[in-house]
């Protein structure tokens, strides 16, 4: 494992996760979600949009005043007045969006590609000249030209912008794509950072996250649960143990909260965790399938990547139509009932039948049932 806190993870799920369509969080909620996000070591917190009016800029203020670790970034087009109001919030970091494709730049913005760098010179101007920390945001720098984004990126050095923000805006990239263009504009233009800002559209903002990362990039955004436009952000739960598990990079990110931390944002945003869910599904420990119980319960390793308990679950063993005897005897035993391999043979058809007819695994009181009704087939026995 690479010990490292070389990697920022700066989480919008006060931001972007709350531009998920119907999703509105209250003040109590948000500022509970920033303590845990702070609790649990996220380095940045990418907090709202002041322009957006009082209510959010109150709200900003909030965050503010709790004085967390986490360093509270906002969210701002590249204009002055939006960027004085991220000011007058007390915040000293944010980000300034300008659209840097030429199909937004062309028939978004009704611009051409000079009228972005002077707006991206006044405002970065502006924005220093207030001593703030910068992330120039690339709105659909996935689908911009390379040579464009290098005089971008050499602006943004000139006028001591502090990073740039490569967005995946659509969600259309593939891991192999978003590494070979972080790549390049990190050797184009090696002073100034890269952050990855990736979207789930085609279900793969973990894999060009974490491909970014590995192509130089040290900022990420993540939301909790993959919360975000559309189909979403890169979740931070997948992120953080995927650079882990998958590349051996430890991010500094205290991971045994992300269950409370998904559930919290789960009844905020009233958008259901699915129990398949990566990482923190209540149901990515649970083993029915008689071979994969029998290798977990001989040593977990067999068929788990990581400890449950890294991610606050815990590990299930539930009895169905595909369970085995080894899955079925220690169900028993959790409830108190000792099984011979013998006897979990004869109840297994048994259990098998009613699993069937349920369309699922069973619960406790059936199986305690089925134990009951079988003693007389089990003393024959």
């Amino acid at each position: 494992m690479i010990n490292t806190n070389n990697i920022i993870i700066d989480d919008t799920t006060l931001r972007d996760g709350e531009q998920t369509a119907g999703v509105v969080f209250s003040r109590r909620e948000k500022l509970a979600i920033a303590r845990l996000l702070d609790l649990v070591g996220v380095q940045e917190i990418e907090c709202g949009i002041p322009a957006m009016g009082e209510d959010e800029q109150n709200s900003i203020r909030a965050l503010v005043e709790m004085e967390l670790s986490a360093r509270l970034i906002t969210w701002n087009r590249a204009l002055i007045p939006e960027i004085q109001a991220s000011i007058d919030c007390g915040i000293q970091a944010v980000d300034i969006s300008l659209s840097v494709s030429d199909q937004m730049i062309s028939r978004k913005l009704k611009k051409d590609r000079n009228a972005v760098k002077e707006q991206l010179k006044v405002a970065l101007g502006f924005a220093k000249q207030h001593d703030l920390y910068v992330s120039v945001g690339g709105e659909d720098a996935s689908r911009a030209d390379l040579g464009f984004l290098v005089e971008l990126l050499q602006i943004t050095r000139e006028l001591g912008g502090d990073r740039f923000r490569f967005c995946d805006t659509l969600g259309i990239m593939d891991p192999f794509t978003m590494y070979d263009k972080v790549a390049w504009l990190r050797a184009a233009v090696p002073e100034v950072e890269i952050e990855v800002h990736t979207h789930n559209d085609l279900g793969m903002a973990t894999a060009n996250a974490i491909a970014g990362i590995r192509a130089g990039a040290r900022f990420v955004n993540t939301t909790v649960n993959g919360l975000g436009e559309r189909a979403g952000n890169a979740a931070l739960e997948e992120v953080v143990m995927g650079l882990k598990h998958a590349c051996g990079i430890e991010t500094g990110i205290d991971t045994h909260r992300f269950r409370e931390l998904s559930l919290m944002v789960a009844k905020a945003s009233r958008r259901e965790l699915p129990s398949w869910k990566a990482v923190v599904g209540e149901r990515v420990f649970a083993h029915e399938s008689g071979l994969h119980a029998d290798g977990v319960l001989k040593d977990p390793h067999n068929y788990e990547g990581f400890d449950p308990a890294e991610v606050g679950l815990v590990r299930q063993i539930v009895v169905g139509k595909h369970s085995g005897a080894s899955g079925m005897i220690e169900r028993y035993r959790e409830l108190g009932i000792v099984l011979s391999r013998d006897d979990a043979g004869l109840l297994l058809p048994v259990v098998r039948l009613e699993a069937l007819r349920r369309k699922r695994d069973l619960k406790d009181r059936e199986l305690v049932n089925i134990y009951l009704n079988g003693a007389e087939l089990l003393k024959a026995a």
